[in-house]
């Protein structure tokens, strides 16, 4: 089962450093602002960094910071959730650098849909959050669980669907979610990682995992039979 964690904190950490790097900057850029104004604030929201369609504050690099934002200490906790039982498998499995394109695009994307779409909207909209990202890595594993079933045992795909069924009922019905952010998102990286796995060398590292798997298993094995 993918997504089940058994590692402790210290494992955790040096198995997945990019992850847990941005649980850190999440973590700190939520407090910084619990001190500049509170982190629900609209206001201070705009000010360091937030998606919005409020002049002077519609800069485009506010599609990168808003990734590290987060709107009250429910939204920093939902997807610090998502980060630390999906982020971390994909990391490992694709590799760091990749992951971190793959995340980072993801979620710029999305806030850049967001924010054409803010742009022509009546009324005043701030959004921040790591969602569009992180339903980036969930568009990765949509593409594992339709065209690389051999990667993904039964048990994940079914939690993988399960989860995305359910997080997208959400985005539409919950007032006040960044539906575009989302949906921008989960289609960025299920195409994202369909491109890395066609231009980056993947497929190889796919296949030495693969045979490094199967020699661990015969040893096992061979181990087994020997005793």
């Amino acid at each position: 089962m993918l997504f089940v964690r058994y590692e402790n904190w210290k494992s955790f950490l040096r198995y997945y450093p990019v992850t847990s790097l941005i649980l850190l900057l999440n973590v700190a850029v939520f407090i910084f602002l619990s001190f500049k104004g509170g982190s629900t604030n609209p206001q201070t929201l705009a000010e360091y960094g937030a998606v919005t369609n409020v002049p002077p504050y519609d800069q485009w690099w506010r599609v990168i910071t808003a990734i590290f934002l987060h709107n009250g200490f429910s939204h920093l906790l939902s997807n610090s959730f998502g980060l630390i039982v999906f982020a971390p498998p994909l990391e490992r499995l694709i590799g760091s650098w990749r992951y971190v394109v793959l995340y980072m695009a993801s979620g710029i994307i999305g806030n850049v849909i967001s924010l054409e779409l803010y742009q022509q909207a009546a009324n005043s909209v701030v959004a921040v959050g790591a969602s569009g990202a992180i339903y980036g890595i969930y568009g990765a594993f949509l593409y594992i669980a339709l065209f690389q079933r051999q990667i993904m045992d039964e048990a994940s795909r079914k939690t993988m669907y399960t989860i995305l069924i359910l997080g997208l009922i959400f985005t539409f019905v919950v007032p006040g979610i960044g539906i575009w952010a989302h949906l921008g998102g989960l289609i960025a990286g299920f195409f994202i990682y369909g491109l890395m796995l066609r231009l980056t060398g993947l497929r190889g590292r796919w296949r030495r995992l693969a045979e490094a798997y199967a020699k661990a298993l015969s040893e096992a094995d061979h181990h087994n039979k020997t005793e």
